[in-house]
């Protein structure tokens, strides 16, 4: 009787499914087409994935790896991994003035909505926003995994009652893990990237701060774009300059 346990190699397609995005299957594809040795091909891949991406490969087809069949396989996850992009405009006016799209008071419906996992990245934080509250709720719930970025030079420059502190921040939203800039060349790095990520899936990129005034009283303009493939690369890029650009920010036991 065949066993029904997967094989080594299927469950290394599998794993290679989980590990690569749709656009680094694209890439390493189209360089094994072009003749390339699968050494260079892999250089497209972070450096702290390339090994084990490379090992998996090699187990897909453990008695000598073929490029054509190395190339199908990368193909098939690039297709698995690919979806349209659906582009969605956010707007602050003041008033009742905007009038296509949501507001930008509906990302709090977007982090509520979460299933597994939420990463934002602002230059400033104030209690009087939303998010606020959101994101302390969700990080609550254990199976979701929430990461925030912060601009220390803008949270910690001077204690103020509507604005917390990189440490604050982390209390309040324990236990998610909170990053702040550190020095870089001698010089903070100044965090100015704002955006939502919400289950590996959607990205809202926005010109708001997660203030009251960002979400109600400005003029913002913002996108929420719903690719897993961008959302995913985005993330991991800043995980790939986490080393280099912050440090996490302690907590209380």
């Amino acid at each position: 009787m065949a066993s029904s346990r997967p094989s080594a190699d299927a469950e290394a397609a599998r794993r290679l499914g989980q590990l690569l995005t749709g656009t680094e299957a694209r890439e390493v594809a189209d360089r094994l087409a072009d003749g390339d040795t699968l050494t260079t091909a892999l250089k497209v891949i972070a450096v702290g994935h390339r090994a084990e991406v490379r090992a998996l490969l090699e187990l897909t087809d453990p008695s000598a790896p073929s490029p054509s069949h190395l190339i199908t396989l990368l193909r098939a996850i690039e297709g698995a991994r690919s979806a349209p992009t659906l582009l969605t405009p956010l707007w602050t006016m003041p008033g009742p003035l905007a009038q296509s799209g949501p507001l930008t008071t509906s990302a709090t419906q977007l982090v509520d909505s979460a299933r597994c996992s939420v990463t934002c990245s602002t230059f400033n934080f104030q209690r009087t926003s939303g998010l606020w509250n959101s994101l302390r709720l969700i990080a609550q719930r254990p199976e979701i995994a929430v990461r925030v970025y912060l601009d220390t030079r803008a949270a910690d420059r001077g204690q103020r009652s509507w604005s917390p502190t990189t440490t604050e921040v982390a209390e309040h939203m324990k236990p998610a893990t909170i990053l702040r800039t550190r020095k870089f060349d001698g010089d903070h790095v100044r965090n100015h990237a704002k955006f939502l990520a919400i289950d590996h899936r959607f990205l809202l990129v926005t010109s708001a701060n997660f203030s009251w005034s960002a979400e109600h009283n400005n003029i913002e303009f913002g996108v929420l774009i719903d690719n897993p493939n961008l959302t995913d690369a985005v993330e991991r890029e800043l995980l790939r300059a986490e080393d280099s650009l912050y440090e996490r920010v302690p907590t209380s036991l």
